[in-house]
């Protein structure tokens, strides 16, 4: 079992050795499987938004769009489909990591298409096209990020981890430079500007964006299948693989069903509650959470029933969705555990938060797409890369948690640039420096962040347990971003950026709380 302290100080390797482990095959293999891990987020967040704004959408609309990538959030739900279920023909030909790796990528692809034939302009049911389209993105990039992930792990031993993270990280950058500088630089190439919109200009951006997707398959198709294949009783059963299927997709009607009923609900409780608390953007908020609460239990309620009928194994149930948490809380203690879980949870909320409507900041302030694309996208990605290479050195020479809270402080604190920024207006200067020191501090942080994760995680359960820690980091920020457009327009841009800074505040008490109750765990 991997080792899974989190304040190791040291890899074991010299310089030399350290520095050889860039031209091992697989490490290789993981930049440009980051690409295709990193491409699709963007188109998304940053490059939609930007669309759709040109498209004559308000803020709110734009940034609720952000809601798309909630499947990051709750990809834990079915990565044990993804960790047990075969694909037929192709998992016997290329091994289970690799066909679903493969089938994940041609979902990206069309549902890249599907957004770039929809004008959200047009009218009728335009928008709710280019909504479908953008869930099906965030829901097929989600699984391929499962399935990276754990293929990641388990296709080499714990000394090359640290090199195949950083390599996946800097590919994961490059992806999103593509999908961010690239699509508006085209777009804007093609015609689109913020005074003139132009759909076709969008539409061949998008187009050249899926074929960018087509990196990341021919990566996956000459890249070997992982030397660990995870043992299942119940391999040779396809009867209760599919009955494992349908207990999900029950699960996931019943959520969605969830949220077609009550609609004109929200609506009326949205409204009585805005009159009660004076605060249109909070009122929004709480509905949207307890509506997602109540989606979450009949869901939870289904599946449960579902089990106690039979449709399902309880067994494999047990063993997909019970074991890995329970081992969990075994392995460091209930009071612990949630606290980590609580850390996890809130680490990375004030960049997100500020993320979700940088790019819509951006140009409200006079930069133009192709200074954003130059500025923020290329200049930015060299300033996180640079920042994730820093961040490793550092954690392996200081150890993680010191980073850890190095990187949350310095969130904060750059953060607090943008309200300067924003005071200043467009000064290319300003801009460049206020990336520099956002972007340096995210690699940072991301560093730091992924290699803590990583040492939370039993190796029994790489893909369901990581798949929990990297939905829950990015849970709770992305409800919160999808409103940063309605609170901008409540409170404006300086009062927004105030505020995402001080939600950074309370992750660096946990921190410290952490480290304290880790120390004394691991020298007990």
């Amino acid at each position: 079992m991997r080792d899974s302290k989190t304040t190791q100080n040291a890899t074991g390797l010299s310089w030399g050795e350290s520095i050889a482990t860039l031209a091992h095959p697989r490490v290789i293999a993981m930049l440009f499987l980051g690409l295709s891990a990193g491409l699709p987020i963007l188109l998304i967040f940053s490059s939609l938004g930007l669309w759709l704004r040109e498209a004559g959408l308000s803020r709110s609309s734009v940034t609720m769009f952000s809601w798309a990538a909630l499947g990051y959030s709750f990809k834990f739900v079915w990565a044990p489909l993804i960790d047990r279920l075969p694909v037929p023909l192709l998992t016997a030909r290329m091994g289970r990591r690799r066909a679903w790796i493969l089938v994940s990528q041609a979902s990206i692809i069309l549902a890249i298409c599907w957004m770039a034939v929809t004008d959200p302009a047009s009218g009728g049911s335009s928008l709710t096209m280019m909504a479908m389209a953008a869930v099906l993105l965030g829901f097929s990039s989600a699984t391929q990020d499962i399935v990276i992930d754990a293929y990641r792990i388990e296709s080499a031993d714990q000394d090359l981890q640290a090199m195949l993270s950083a390599t996946y990280i800097a590919g994961y950058r490059i992806g999103m430079l593509i999908a961010g500088a690239g699509a508006i630089y085209l777009a804007e190439k093609f015609g689109s500007s913020a005074e003139t919109y132009d759909y076709d200009a969008w539409r061949q951006s998008y187009l050249w964006m899926a074929a960018a997707m087509l990196i990341g398959v021919a990566a996956t198709l000459v890249i070997p299948e992982p030397d660990h294949e995870k043992s299942d009783k119940h391999e040779h059963d396809t009867g209760h693989y599919l009955r494992f299927l349908m207990l999900f997709a029950f699960s996931v009607a019943a959520f969605i069903l969830v949220f077609m009923v009550s609609g004109d609900s929200v609506k009326d409780a949205r409204i009585a509650l805005t009159e009660a608390l004076g605060n249109r953007a909070l009122a929004g908020f709480l509905v949207e959470l307890v509506r997602l609460a109540i989606g979450i239990a009949v869901a939870g309620a289904v599946a449960f029933a579902c089990v106690r009928g039979g449709l399902a194994n309880r067994e494999m149930v047990v063993d997909a969705y019970v074991d890995p948490v329970r081992d969990f809380f075994q392995r460091y203690g209930t009071s612990l555990a949630l606290l980590l879980l609580a850390l996890i949870g809130l680490y990375r909320i004030s960049d997100i938060v500020l993320g979700v409507i940088s790019n819509v900041f951006y140009q409200d302030i006079g930069f133009t797409k192709t200074e954003i694309a130059a500025t923020v996208k290329t200049f930015g990605l060299f300033m996180t890369i640079a920042g994730g290479f820093i961040g490793g050195i550092l954690a392996v020479r200081y150890g993680v948690i010191r980073v850890l809270f190095a990187g949350a402080l310095l969130t904060v604190i750059t953060n607090l640039l943008f309200i300067l920024l924003n005071e200043v207006g467009r000064d290319m200067t300003l801009l460049y420096l206020v990336i520099s020191a956002d972007n340096l501090t995210a690699g940072i942080a991301s560093a730091a962040f992924v290699a803590f994760l990583s040492s939370l995680t039993n190796v029994s359960f790489t893909a369901v347990q990581y798949a929990i820690f990297s939905s829950l980091m990015t849970l709770f920020p992305k409800i919160i971003g999808g409103y940063s457009g309605t609170i901008v327009d409540s409170l404006g841009y300086s009062q927004f950026f105030l505020i995402a800074a001080l939600l950074g505040v309370p992750v660096l008490f946990l921190i410290v709380i952490a480290a304290r109750r880790l120390k004394v765990k691991e020298a007990g």
